[in-house]
């Protein structure tokens, strides 16, 4: 096979999609709420019929990195919810019980009254990882690549992203070096500086 194969995410996948992101995201709240959590989370992405999402193949044909969001992502979270609450409910119990402490962020998690923009032409790229041993191959950016061309093919004019502004250099300079600008900067409740970044998609990225 060649060095690399990129095709759609799968419900399949969703078990070795959530090994990419606890090893991708340590130390971050979703990888916190453990992987009862991330399966739901993926699975709802994955089974939505406004899902983008890929996965990218090592040479063993096993997903090793995976991008994924939705269009129209506005209200996702809530729509989300709506279908699986209470799995989403059951999934925070554990995490709640370890740390009592994070249960108002699991509330704002679960239900995630977030301001991200509505419409059909438009794109959210909620999740990028790839395995370490994989950055710097330029995995991340033939997934982003996917991404928007699928946005593209959807209808799609822009597409938008939110990753931390603070000790977050690479990750930075990688989506503005993609074409990604940032528009809009804002501090989470709990107290995280973040970044928003937009691509018009006729532009593409190099």
């Amino acid at each position: 096979m060649n060095n690399f194969t990129i095709r759609t995410m799968q419900p399949a996948d969703i078990s070795q999609v959530v090994e990419v992101h606890l090893s991708s995201f340590q130390g971050f709240f979703l990888s916190f709420l453990g992987s009862r959590f991330l399966s739901l989370f993926y699975t709802g992405i994955c089974n939505a019929p406004e899902c983008i999402a890929y996965v990218y193949l090592n040479e063993n044909d096993i997903p090793a990195g995976f991008v994924a969001g939705t269009l129209n992502p506005g209200g996702f979270y809530s729509r989300l919810l709506k279908r699986d609450w209470f799995k989403f409910a059951l999934a925070s119990v554990i995490p709640v019980l370890k740390k009592p402490s994070v249960i108002w962020r699991v509330a704002r998690a679960v239900s995630h009254p977030s301001d991200n923009p509505i419409g059909d032409d438009v794109a959210g790229l909620f999740s990028l990882c790839v395995q370490p041993e994989l950055q710097g191959t330029g995995a991340g950016k033939k997934l982003v690549q996917a991404f928007l061309d699928a946005a593209v093919s959807r209808g799609c004019k822009r597409v938008f992203l939110t990753t931390d502004r603070d000790n977050n250099e690479a990750v930075n300079a990688f989506y503005t070096k993609l074409g990604f600008s940032v528009e809009r900067q804002y501090v989470t409740p709990e107290g995280r500086r973040m970044n928003e970044y937009w691509i018009t998609l006729s532009e593409g990225i190099s």
